[in-house]
């Protein structure tokens, strides 16, 4: 399919498909990149829509920089592809994965999207953090003192626990469908209902499906829900 390698802002981004008035702006999850964006592109072109996906901090072409993976950078990042994107296509949509989906939640909130998809989306980040802390034995007052703190999982920072305690997701409005993996161990189910039900997302379940919905069996059910809900 037709691709177009772009640079927004400092961004390296990736325009795919025929040219329309409609498109999707991916966002991926952490150890994702640009290109992994191929599938979905190939799907939404068949329903009259090109995609635009970029590489977050400390993925794909930027991981030899000092740029953090962060709400903050993520969420500037986010803003800056927006209003590229909102200047030159007339109809929006999201799609956005794991860590991309927070990131949107935190940037998006007052977006005039079309449509949003949300794959084994990050909707509690108090929840996952203080879970890592919990498996890797680590306290509140640890991570206080120490400021940021290395595990086997990923690395802690008392400033981002800070703002994820004082930074709930309270406004979303788009109409959003959510792809979710009941064996998903980085978000529960009652965390996916509960934002569901405040914003009235549509929900699909895979009860075999893990958080990354990288088993060959789930290829068919992302499809299948993409097919689905791509209008």
């Amino acid at each position: 399919m037709k691709r177009e390698r772009l640079c927004i802002h400092g961004i390296p981004a990736i325009l795919w498909g025929g040219n329309s008035d409609k498109i999707y702006i991916h966002v991926h999850g952490k150890m994702s990149r640009k290109e992994y964006a191929e599938s979905f592109a190939e799907i939404a072109e068949q329903k009259g829509y090109q995609t635009l996906s970029f590489d977050l901090p400390e993925h794909g072409e930027r991981t030899d920089t000092a740029y953090r993976c962060d709400v903050w950078n993520g969420s500037k990042d986010l803003n800056s592809i927006a209003e590229y994107v909102f200047e030159k296509w007339e109809s929006v949509s999201l799609f956005a994965c794991s860590l991309g989906a927070y990131f949107s939640l935190n940037a998006y909130a007052n977006r005039n999207f079309e449509r949003c998809l949300f794959q084994s989306p990050i909707v509690d980040m108090k929840w996952l953090v203080e879970h890592m802390m919990l498996w890797s034995g680590i306290t509140g007052a640890m991570l206080e003192r120490e400021k940021e703190i290395e595990t086997e999982i990923d690395i802690l920072r008392w400033d981002y626990y800070r703002y994820i305690q004082t930074h709930p997701i309270k406004e979303w409005s788009v109409k959003t469908a959510i792809l979710y993996g009941a064996l998903d161990n980085l978000q529960p189910i009652e965390s996916i209902q509960s934002f569901a039900d405040r914003f009235g997302c549509r929900l699909t379940v895979s009860e075999q499906s893990k958080h990354p919905f990288m088993e060959e069996a789930d290829f068919a059910v992302v499809e299948k829900w993409l097919r689905e809900e791509i209008e």
